[in-house]
């Protein structure tokens, strides 16, 4: 990854299940040595938040938000990406970090 710390936020609908994932990041980010701060909210939130992220994961069932976000986070240098439903349906935070760290390649 080219930053040193990537700030990443998780969505989801309520923010529970994105929750289990920003843990599981995070416990893949300490095994490689990667600095992240991951926060798990639910997609009303994405706004309160917008302007102190690199990173925004939005969970799969959530695809009809991308239009919406594309309009919020306009100018701004933040990567945004629809979590797999492969790796978000069994909460695996190593291929969900792999997914992320493609984004800042």
């Amino acid at each position: 990854m080219e930053k040193k710390q990537i700030r990443i936020l998780l969505v989801c609908g309520s923010g529970a299940s994105s929750g289990f994932m920003a843990s599981n990041i995070r416990k893949a980010a300490v095994k490689r040595g990667l600095d992240v701060t991951v926060t798990a909210r639910s997609e009303a939130e994405i706004e309160n938040y917008i302007n102190d992220i690199d990173c925004l994961m939005i969970g799969p069932h959530l695809a009809y938000l991308e239009e919406d976000v594309s309009k919020i986070i306009q100018g701004k240098d933040i990567k945004v990406a629809l979590m797999k439903p492969d790796y978000y349906a069994t909460l695996n935070g190593e291929q969900a970090l792999d997914h992320i760290v493609t984004l800042f390649k």
